[in-house]
């Protein structure tokens, strides 16, 4: 019997209703269930996502959805918030926003029977993810976020600019949280097969760590400040996780998985590379760290920790106020 592979996307805004266009230029998914408080706006959205389905490699079908249709989903990505909340620069600042709704909505989807696999979009993305894991009760495997994915692309963007080689001549992962404390793992680099540092051996050149590290931490920011959104990135990131579950690429990703004892680390969300496959995150890999480095990850490790805390005593305010 052939299966339908089913996706359903919480929330589409600018990055829901991105990422259910990349699934579907993708061909990735048979089926994408859009859910959104806006009935208007999504009936908008899936009529319109339905007006591309002839130009599309594959059928799909886009169809509106209350949070109880999304039961027997193959995937669900978490995607709703509110963008406007981060205009500071801050991803933040989107925390009291994305703890509450998520607090709301997830509740409901697990009390319907879903036991597929979660990914989640949403700012703070370590914190969400977090939070969906607890909210939801799924497995370590079931339960991840885009986290450093994008940050990684970036990475590799801005090697290309001050490399001039294609950006897909490079192995390169940000690390850490999602946020403005990320780093580059500069001793996990590789062009092509070689370190970074016989690469600037034999190129005869010298780059310029700290510019390249920078513009990749800020990239987000660079986006979001001539239009005030994101939107192709992340949306090709997380249709990128859904299609490399889905297809069972077993691919190397790095992404927001719960550390169990990995780069010195215990029950937190963070971003990481890891083998993602039909089970989701099938195996989080350890990777040597230099001294610097492990004291850089630390101090994500602590600015994410700090998050689930603040995110913790908002729920429970909210929860002290009856409105939750």
């Amino acid at each position: 019997m052939i299966e339908k592979r089913t996706v359903g996307i919480l929330g589409v805004g600018h990055v829901g209703a991105h990422v259910a266009y990349s699934l579907g230029m993708m061909g990735v998914a048979d089926e994408i269930l859009l859910c959104d408080l806006e009935e208007k706006k999504l009936k908008s959205e899936c009529n319109d996502l339905n007006d591309s389905v002839p130009f599309m490699p594959n059928r799909s079908l886009f169809r509106a959805a209350s949070y109880e249709d999304l039961k027997d989903c193959d995937i669900i990505v978490n995607s709703v918030g509110d963008i406007t909340l981060c205009r500071n620069f801050d991803r933040d600042s989107e925390l009291r926003n994305s703890v509450v709704q998520v607090a709301r909505i997830i509740p409901r989807v697990m009390a319907a029977g879903f036991h597929g696999i979660f990914v989640n979009i949403t700012n703070p993305c370590d914190l969400i993810t977090c939070e969906i894991a607890k909210l939801s009760g799924l497995p370590r495997s079931q339960v991840l976020g885009t986290g450093t994915l994008l940050d990684s692309a970036r990475l590799r963007h801005s090697l290309s600019d001050y490399t001039g080689l294609d950006s897909r001549s490079f192995s390169a992962y940000m690390m850490g949280q999602h946020g403005n404390s990320q780093f580059v793992p500069w001793s996990l680099i590789n062009i092509s097969g070689v370190s970074l540092d016989q690469y600037e051996k034999g190129a005869g050149i010298k780059l310029d760590r700290e510019a390249i590290q920078q513009q990749a931490i800020q990239g987000g920011w660079v986006t979001l400040s001539g239009k005030w959104c994101t939107e192709y990135g992340i949306a090709s990131a997380a249709a990128t996780l859904v299609r490399t579950i889905l297809h069972d690429e077993k691919r190397i990703l790095p992404c927001s998985v719960k550390l169990e004892g990995e780069y010195g680390q215990d029950d937190l969300y963070i971003g990481v590379p890891a083998i993602i496959g039909k089970s989701g995150v099938e195996k989080v890999l350890d990777f040597p760290l230099t001294e610097e480095e492990q004291k850089q990850f630390d101090t994500c490790a602590a600015t994410v920790r700090a998050n689930v805390e603040k995110g913790k005593a908002y729920l429970e305010q909210v929860k002290a106020e009856g409105k939750l």
